[in-house]
């Protein structure tokens, strides 16, 4: 992945690695050493002041107050055509909603003429989401509703939801 920049900003749930690759639109956020995150990318990327990091700290800071914070700001998401799909289909689920992986797959096999999609495919593409919160796959649930497969970890996922119903995280 080539980036141009990266930036670490906090945040109450832990400290969150933005990238961007081409300086106009962010193609990373992480926190810091949750599951597939791209170790070593801050010690090796420049950290560099680039306006879609200002604008995604604005976001997540509105975010992390409980507001909805309206438009993501510019994404440049990279994955298999897959999961960009995955990933196209998670950013559609609004602010304060859930959704099953089973639905999921279920949208996208409407939109591929009904061809079978496998809930465990979405789920594998969920899991390796490379742009938490901007693309909300802590919203993907089970099919029972409960929460399963968050790389930031189970507790980031309750946290985040609970936020987007107006519950304030709780150290």
């Amino acid at each position: 992945m080539s980036i141009t920049g990266v930036r670490i900003i906090p945040s109450p749930l832990g400290k969150i690695l933005l990238a961007s690759g081409d300086g106009r639109s962010v193609c990373g956020l992480w926190f810091l050493g949750q599951r597939y995150f791209s170790r070593g990318m801050e010690e090796t990327a420049d950290t560099v002041d680039l306006p879609v990091f200002a604008e995604t700290e604005e976001w997540l800071n509105r975010y992390f107050r409980g507001i909805d914070p309206g438009p993501v700001p510019e994404l440049d998401p990279r994955g298999t055509p897959f999961q960009l799909e995955v990933w196209a289909a998670m950013r559609e689920i609004p602010y304060g909603k859930t959704c099953g992986y089973g639905e999921l797959a279920a949208i996208l096999s409407q939109r591929q003429g009904n061809r079978r999609v496998s809930p465990r495919a979405v789920g594998s593409a969920v899991a390796r989401n490379p742009i938490s919160v901007l693309q909300p796959c802590h919203r993907v649930l089970a099919a029972d509703g409960s929460l399963h497969g968050y790389a930031g970890g189970i507790w980031r996922k309750a946290a985040l939801l609970a936020m987007e119903q107006g519950i304030p995280f709780q150290d």
